[in-house]
């Protein structure tokens, strides 16, 4: 299956116009919102998938959020490039998550949580860092879709819907199947669309802390725990949480800013 993975990722289409105007505005040191909102307005799919996102449980905005300017004032910069290269990268990989028995949708949510928990949870330790890590946050998942459907293509769909059941990392899983963690797969879809290091490096050691370089590895340990947070079986379940904190203690990283922001996070989605 390995080789079925290459050739799918060396087939992906190239990125368009609007993916690599966003990827030069999201590396300027100076970014005008007002530039942004030119990039985005181009972009149909981009507009819709931010409203969407805006108007989720998890932010709880207390008025509607009816235009791209309002949820990039909203949801910053950064969160909203977030999402926009999000949206279209999903929609170039035209694919389904079918055999996670999950829509786009669900996937969306979850990538979107992974972002808010980056906001809540790093934006009260370090804000320079959580600028850094909101991106490939929200991007760390994109592998599910060639995973999904390569299952799909190998008639593997009931076998790999019946080990998700078992109580283990889905990330575990995800490798016994395709030999590939899906954190890799992510890293060399965006290595072959000629991403950032940065973007390739911190989602792509995931999982692998023992391999990752040292600059990395605060970084990477910190997506590792929000993935883990994240697994779209059952976000911020019960099991999800425990394991994530038991994690973020091994790791030496803040566990109690980590536990108030899955607080937070759940009032708010709770209180919709």
């Amino acid at each position: 299956m390995k080789n079925d993975i290459i050739e799918k990722i060396e087939s992906l289409p190239p990125l368009p116009n609007s993916v690599i105007e966003l990827e030069n505005f999201r590396r300027r040191p100076d970014k005008e919102p007002i530039e942004l909102l030119k990039i985005i307005e181009q972009d149909p799919l981009i507009i819709t998938t931010l409203l969407r996102v805006a108007n989720s449980a998890m932010f709880g905005f207390r008025s509607e959020v009816e235009t791209p300017s309002r949820a990039v004032n909203l949801l910053g910069i950064n969160f909203t490039i977030s999402i926009a290269l999000g949206s279209v990268v999903q929609d170039l990989i035209k694919s389904n998550l079918s055999a996670y028995s999950i829509s786009t949708d669900d996937f969306l949510m979850a990538s979107n949580l992974a972002s808010n928990i980056i906001n809540n949870w790093v934006g009260e330790i370090d804000f320079g860092l959580k600028e850094e890590l909101l991106l490939p946050a929200f991007l760390q998942e994109t592998g599910k879709f060639i995973i999904s459907e390569l299952i799909q293509e190998q008639s593997k769909v009931e076998e790999f819907q019946q080990a998700l059941k078992e109580d283990k990392l889905l990330s575990e899983i995800e490798e016994e199947f395709t030999g590939f963690s899906c954190s890799r797969i992510t890293a060399n879809i965006f290595k072959h669309w000629n991403l950032s290091h940065n973007l390739i490096f911190t989602i792509g050691f995931v999982g692998k802390i023992d391999q990752c370089p040292e600059e990395y590895q605060r970084r990477v340990k910190i997506l590792e725990v929000v993935k883990i947070l994240t697994d779209i079986r059952e976000p911020l379940g019960d099991a999800c949480v425990e394991r994530a904190l038991a994690l973020a203690g091994k790791y030496g990283l803040e566990v109690e800013p980590l536990v108030n922001a899955i607080d937070r996070i759940k009032v708010k989605i709770e209180e919709e």
